[in-house]
């Protein structure tokens, strides 16, 4: 991976930076705020990417905030402008979802990904506004989403990877019934500044253990077990090379007010002495493609793929993990050519050893 592609494998879009509720983790600044985007930034994206949804598969991401938070019109009034073609997904906390938010997902072929940390007692720090639980909320709208027949993905914050974790997340997912999980150990980003260090073998062991949930019963994808696993299979069979792209994936996040920051949707609405506001361009002002044209010129994002190729040299996960995520290492390290970070340890290093772990207590005798 050399520089940016021109073109991304998704936008993802802020139709609003309110969030109704206030997770102690959350990374977001101005999640108290309903600072909504015009209809013309939509227009002025979709001028762009339904152009690429006419010779590839192309999605949207609706993220915030909290993106139902904007409400139904004007998320419809938002949505309108792209093409059939386009595939729109949604991540919420689903404490807004009722028959009418499901009505909705139908008529807009809309994907829904559902955030939950897991049973009641791993939700404590899912709050309101108000500090009051949102758990009992949450479910009531996965409830929604099962009572209208719609397939949903979750999203899962792990804060303490501790022994029996894996094993009661997994359990927990299976009953509520996603069929895509995504786990994530929690990251120091943002405006979150906790620390996010783990013992070694803590983290290796949970992710071993998560892969044994999820062998005793495979009903759901668990989007980092399989990630591990194709990778380690393309490994033996001489052939990882080809699973990273030529150029980095742009992941375009066009903020609420047209504002664009590339890599990493976390850096959007921070600012730096150094490297500003993040942004490359807007798309009130520039076409969508223009910006990612030339969005390598961004200093800060020369600092990063620097940082990738220091990565590329000096890590033998590197193949795994392609280089990680520009946010962690600014927010852990406060640049951008850096290498090793804690996000890398616990979500990529610890994650690959954890999966290969699992294999060598499984081998079957002999082999």
């Amino acid at each position: 991976m050399r520089g940016l592609s021109s073109v991304p494998s998704y936008v993802v879009m802020q139709p609003t930076t309110l969030c109704n509720l206030d997770c102690a983790y959350c990374y977001l600044p101005f999640r108290a705020a309903d600072r909504r985007m015009p209809v013309g930034v939509a227009e002025a994206v979709a001028e762009t990417v339904n152009h690429w949804a006419s010779t590839a598969r192309f999605s949207v991401v609706w993220h915030g905030g909290e993106p139902l938070a904007a409400g139904r019109e004007q998320l419809a009034a938002l949505m309108a402008p792209f093409a059939p073609g386009v595939e729109h997904h949604v991540q919420t906390n689903a404490t807004l979802i009722d028959d009418t938010w499901c009505e909705f997902f139908v008529a807009h072929r809309m994907r829904v990904s559902v955030s939950v940390d897991g049973p009641r007692e791993r939700n404590g720090e899912r709050v309101t506004r108000a500090g009051q639980p949102a758990y009992d909320r949450i479910v009531r709208g996965v409830a929604a989403l099962r009572r209208h027949g719609l397939p949903f993905s979750a999203l899962a914050v792990v804060n303490d990877p501790s022994p029996g974790r894996a094993t009661e997340l997994y359990d927990y997912f299976l009953d509520l019934g996603c069929e895509v999980l995504g786990v994530n150990i929690e990251e120091t980003e943002g405006v979150n500044i906790r620390a996010n260090a783990h013992d070694a073998a803590a983290v290796t062991g949970f992710w071993a253990e998560l892969v044994s949930a999820w062998r005793r019963d495979p009903r759901i994808h668990l989007r980092e077990v399989e990630w591990s696993l194709r990778y380690a299979g393309a490994v033996l069979d001489g052939t990882a090379d080809a699973l990273l792209p030529g150029r980095l994936d742009p992941i375009p996040t066009v903020a609420y007010d047209g504002s664009v920051v590339v890599l990493s949707p976390e850096l959007a609405g921070f600012t730096d002495p150094r490297y500003g506001d993040f942004t490359s361009g807007n798309v009130l002002t520039t076409p969508l493609h223009t910006i990612l044209a030339g969005a390598d010129r961004t200093a800060w994002v020369g600092e990063f793929v620097d940082g990738v190729e220091a990565c590329r040299a000096s890590c033998p996960y590197f193949g795994f993990c392609g280089g990680g995520h520009a946010a962690n290492r600014y927010f852990e390290l406060g640049r951008f050519d850096g290498t090793e970070t804690e996000h890398c340890r616990n979500s990529k290093i610890r994650l690959l050893e954890g999966v290969l772990e699992h294999a060598r207590d499984h081998q079957s005798p002999g082999a």
